[in-house]
């Protein structure tokens, strides 16, 4: 059966149009306040963006999702776990300076924000899922006790994943630092040609596995956890992974974790994607680079494979924006053209989608309904 995914584009010619109206639209016609009893207290998983980063998604919009809820007898709180690497996320308190710096103040979302796995990234359970790489995943505990939870994620390209949508924010978004190093560990970065020694992985690494030799960064492989974090700060993009079989591996993985978070809400949980801003980088880099396509809309599901899907579809059928990093790319310019291969050609991102639908995370074959 296809899952159903509502679609509002951008378009507006009135109030009642603008995107801050869409966004209330679709949680009630999507049927979101199913999954909200009286007294519910209600996650709404959030990326908060990086000190630095400004393509995440707009408070504002979170605005509305925090009054529906309320509206409907729950109790929302805005929520996300701390980072792996040493940014201005990775621990509690820094997390909350960054997320109130970005905008997510209680005076513009109406909700409190609760850090999911504590104040070093301790808090979390062990979730049971049987899986090909995991019998048991770490999910924080503040997400595992919600009784339901409203996943907005910014769809987006990932040089790892990929692309990130609702899959990747269940998956390294409600897994403690533990969980992101389980998820990561197959991915081992080296340092190409072209390092100006900025430093800037030495101060991020979380284990402290990189140090200058002879002018350039060097990172030690008997400390490297694999968490992949250098790959995203690299702002000249000397530092990669080793790609290969093992990037199969870190996907799967990644999938895996999504499915062990989406596992402990089942019928309490529900999806809304932002495809605007499409940026080349995760919203984890402290800086955002031009968006490759023009900004497509709002979708919503209570599907998260069905709604990545027509997420990445959404994408792929734009023209690709002139002078981005799409255009440097040399391919995936065109519609058809897979623009989150031709970004980073060596991931593997359709396979968030082919893994999660045999996991039974969710189905591929879905029906946009675009609404009016």
């Amino acid at each position: 059966m296809k899952s159903k995914v509502y679609f509002y584009n951008l378009r507006a010619n009135k109030a009642s149009s603008s995107l801050s109206s869409k966004v209330a639209r679709i949680f009630d016609v999507a049927g979101f306040k199913n999954i909200i009893d009286k007294n519910d207290l209600v996650a709404i998983k959030i990326h908060f963006g990086e000190k630095g980063n400004n393509a995440y998604i707009n408070p504002i919009y979170v605005r509305k999702v925090v009054d529906k809820i309320k509206s409907y007898g729950g109790k929302p709180f805005l929520t996300d776990t701390n980072t792996l690497y040493k940014g201005s996320r990775s621990n509690a308190v820094d997390h909350l300076v960054t997320a109130i710096e970005n905008g997510f103040a209680y005076a513009v979302v109406n909700a409190p924000i609760i850090i999911a796995d504590g104040i070093l990234s301790k808090d979390s359970v062990e979730v049971k899922i049987d899986k090909k790489y995991f019998d048991t995943v770490k999910i924080a505990s503040n997400i595992f006790f919600a009784n339901s939870m409203i996943v907005m994620s910014h769809f987006k390209g990932h040089e790892l994943a990929g692309f990130g949508g609702a899959i990747k924010n269940l998956a390294m978004g409600c897994a403690p630092a533990a969980g992101k190093q389980q998820q990561h560990s197959t991915v081992q970065p080296i340092v190409g040609k072209g390092c100006t020694a900025c430093q800037m992985c030495i101060r991020n690494c979380p284990v402290n596995a990189i140090s200058l030799v002879n002018g350039s960064a060097y990172i030690d492989p008997s400390i490297c956890i694999g968490c992949g974090e250098c790959v995203s700060i690299c702002q000249y993009g000397v530092i990669k992974p080793q790609w290969g079989t093992d990037m199969d591996a870190f996907v799967e993985r990644m999938t895996e974790y999504a499915y062990g978070a989406y596992s402990t809400k089942k019928g309490k949980i529900a999806f809304i994607n932002f495809v605007m801003n499409v940026t080349p980088l995760c919203d984890c880099t402290p800086w955002s680079d031009a968006p490759i396509v023009p900004d497509i809309g709002i979708l919503a599901s209570f599907d998260p494979v069905a709604i990545d899907q027509a997420s990445y579809d959404l994408v792929n059928q734009q023209f690709g924006h002139k002078g981005t990093a799409l255009e440097e790319a040399g391919y995936g310019m065109n519609p058809g053209e897979d623009k989150f291969k031709a970004l980073h050609p060596e991931t593997k991102g359709e396979l968030q989608l082919k893994y999660g639908e045999e996991i039974g995370l969710g189905t591929r074959d879905y029906e946009l309904i675009e609404l009016k």
